[in-house]
């Protein structure tokens, strides 16, 4: 029971989660978030891809006030094509969200929005890999504040990213594969003998249909 004038304690979690895992242009944006559970309820933190860009625009703002702990790393469509030589999607994955949870100060729990098809698989390696108190689950984006957080700031700053690209090499669409805008800039880029090596995933099966190496891919 609650003692006159006793302060409750209160409740940090840290969330990880990434935006442009699928995508055939631009990077694959991981971010980690720490803070009061309840702040981030307050101010409205949801799904980011339940959310407008202006809406997670504004939040993005208001997160990095409320958060006691953030950290975005980004992972270049260069650096994809080159670790992918090696490994798969799902290791690159691994070794971000590993990194960044070995970085969160404290010992409170992280929630991981989970990129393998079995989520406590992925818990018990992130667990081993790092140390921490983790938990993976799926849509967890949709569950908890912190990790709901930590998808409006890998979205924005891909929005970003994705954004600056369009000033060089002009409109591109989202970047996903299923965006009919993408797969016209790929042809475009095909046909103008453009190249987009540093901005484009090589090994997508969208990248080889269109500039044709020969090369088969189950990736997008």
């Amino acid at each position: 029971m609650k003692r006159s004038g006793e302060k409750l304690p209160v409740e940090i979690s840290c969330g990880v989660d990434e935006a442009g895992r699928g995508p055939v242009i631009g990077p694959m944006v991981v971010s980690i978030v720490c803070g009061e559970t309840s702040k981030f309820q307050q101010i409205g933190v949801k799904d980011s891809k339940a959310l407008s860009r202006t809406s997670r625009e504004r939040l993005y703002t208001d997160i990095v006030k409320q958060s006691t702990y953030y950290r975005i790393k980004e992972i270049s469509a260069a650096e994809i094509n080159s670790l992918m030589i090696h490994k798969n999607l799902n290791l690159i994955e691994e070794d971000a969200y590993s990194d960044l949870i070995r970085s969160a100060p404290g010992d409170c729990r992280i929630f991981v929005d989970s990129f393998d098809v079995y989520p406590e698989r992925l818990t018990a390696k992130l667990s081993t890999l790092t140390g921490r108190n983790v938990f993976c689950a799926h849509k967890a984006d949709s569950i908890y504040p912190s990790v709901s957080a930590a998808s409006i700031l890998s979205k924005v700053t891909r929005d970003n990213r994705i954004t600056e690209l369009e000033k060089k090499y002009g409109p591109i669409g989202s970047g996903y594969p299923s965006d009919p805008y993408t797969v016209e800039f790929l042809n475009r880029c095909r046909e103008e003998g453009t190249r987009i090596e540093e901005i484009a995933r090589t090994h997508w099966k969208t990248y080889r249909d269109i500039f044709g190496d020969g090369k088969t891919s189950r990736l997008f």
